[in-house]
Order: C-alpha cells, then structure tokens, then sequence
C-alpha cells in the first residue's frame, strides 16, 4: 500500500498519462501541483504498465486512485486494465474542452481547470485544499 505521509483529502494515488502532448503534460503537472498540495500522491504509471510486481500490487491495494488522461486513446486506463487494477476514478482531458495539441507551453488557467476536475472525479469539495501551486512538498 502507498504510504500518504501528507495531512490530506485522503491516499489518493494520482497516475497521470504524461503523454507526448499538451494534454498529456497537462496531467503530469496537475499530478505534481496535486501531490505538493497535499491532495494525494503522484505514482508510476510506468511501473505499472511494466508490470512491476509491487508497483502493480500497491495499485491494486489502494484505497482510492485517480487515473488522468491527456485523450481518448486513455492510455492510462489501459494500463490499468492490463494489469487488472481496478479503474475507481478516470479523468479526460480533452472532455474538458481543452484541444489536443504539441504546444508544450501550458497555460496556468487549464492546470487548474484539471486539478478541479480532479476533485469534482473524486468527489472532493475544491476548497478543502488550495489549488494554487506551493514551491515546495507537503511531504518534503
């Protein structure tokens, strides 16, 4: 089980896709602006989708997760299926009206337009936590 050494929402792990994208770095960083405010912790999707035994094993013995995709492709929910990791909570984020692109430069507003979609997906009010960005970890 992932250990949530952070006062917080609850141990939610937040797997983000980080694909080749705008959409894709857009839940990259909302994971990392996630995981310093405390919301939950930001895991390797990698790990899993390399079928790392514990890192597998910790996905399926979470409590409650959040997948962020960047697209439809949903390569993180994929991921999961394949390694029969129960999906509890899965964000789009092009269904949120952002586009699909390679502009790399991110916008502050679709950051935080994702970090409260996160919280509307998990059924978490967006004022128990801030959603501006901290320069340092909760955790750190």
């Amino acid at each position: 089980m992932t250990e949530n050494c952070c006062a917080s929402a609850g141990n939610i792990m937040i797997l983000a896709c980080s694909g080749a994208s705008n959409v894709g770095q857009l839940s990259n960083q909302a994971a990392i602006e996630l995981t310093r405010e405390g919301f939950g912790k930001m895991f390797c999707l990698a790990g899993i989708g390399g079928k790392q035994s514990g890192f597998v094993q910790s996905a399926k013995d979470v409590e409650n997760m959040v997948a962020i995709d960047g697209c439809p492709v949903g390569c993180a929910k994929a991921i999961l299926q394949q390694a029969e990791v129960p999906l509890k909570n899965h964000l789009v984020i092009t269904e949120l009206g952002i586009e699909k692109n390679k502009n790399f430069t991110l916008r502050a507003e679709d950051i935080v337009k994702v970090k409260t979609a996160v919280f509307d997906t998990c059924g978490i009010k967006p004022g128990a936590l801030s959603l501006s960005p901290k320069t340092e970890s909760c955790c750190g």
